[in-house]
């Protein structure tokens, strides 16, 4: 069986297919990792991360990815490469939120008009109490309102707003990714920081204190609040 290249680039189907066949073989030997420095690691897991995205395999190419993400920031949290599979990342996230969005508006649509319909149905029958509405609830209009209000709380995840201040970072006002905090107790996100440092000077932006690299702290309590965020509001891997 043919073993994936570092560096290669997925192009068609049959490459597709190679690349996803000799990676599920790869995994299965453990992908023999003692042999692979972890840039090649992390560029293995890009690629099947690309290829099962072809093909339609989300879940597992963002898990692919994820890994990748994981490798890199390991490495070199301010690559390149780090914000390339970030971005891929972002968008299979996304297109995997927008087919999941799709299913749930079409649910809701269905349920909605079957609602409606056995409201009409009980106003003619001079039914005028409805299970699971108030007993104040006067008249088909009234009820209808309530519907209404139902279906709209139903849906609110699902329509773009404002992301909180606290989920984004100062400097590029974007949702965090790898967010670190400082001395200071401000938040950043880490590849900025870091370019901060080498290119402007070794001090905080916000506070202008003295600030070093060794001295950034993972800031898991907001990678957490984020995940958990972007798990409910998937339309804000589109805003990055």
């Amino acid at each position: 069986m043919p073993r994936v290249q570092v560096g290669m680039w997925v192009k068609n189907e049959g490459e597709i297919e190679m690349v996803v066949m000799s990676k599920r073989f790869l995994v299965e030997e453990n992908w023999q990792v003692q042999g692979l420095r972890m840039g090649q690691e992390m560029e293995a897991h890009y690629m099947l991360g690309l290829a099962l995205l072809q093909r339609q395999e989300y879940a597992e190419g963002i898990k692919a990815l994820e890994k990748a993400l994981d490798l890199g920031r390991g490495a070199n949290p301010a690559s390149y490469m780090v914000e390339e599979i970030w971005q891929e990342l972002a968008k299979a996230k996304y297109s995997e939120w927008e087919h999941l969005s799709h299913a749930r508006i079409e649910r809701l649509d269905v349920l909605r008009e079957a609602c409606v319909k056995a409201l009409g149905s009980q106003r003619m029958h001079g039914v005028s109490r409805v299970i699971g509405l108030s007993n104040e609830a006067e008249g088909d209009p009234e009820q209808l309102k309530h519907l209404s209000e139902v279906f709209r709380k139903a849906a609110e995840a699902d329509i773009p707003s404002e992301v909180p201040d606290h989920l984004c970072c100062k400097i590029t006002l974007d949702i965090f990714r790898d967010p670190v905090i400082t001395p200071s107790g401000i938040t950043y996100e880490r590849a900025v920081l870091l370019g901060h440092l080498q290119k402007v000077g070794k001090f905080d932006p916000v506070t202008r204190e003295p600030l070093n690299q060794h001295q950034l702290v993972p800031n898991l309590a907001i990678k957490e609040a984020v995940r958990a965020y972007l798990d409910e509001h998937g339309w804000a891997y589109k805003l990055n």
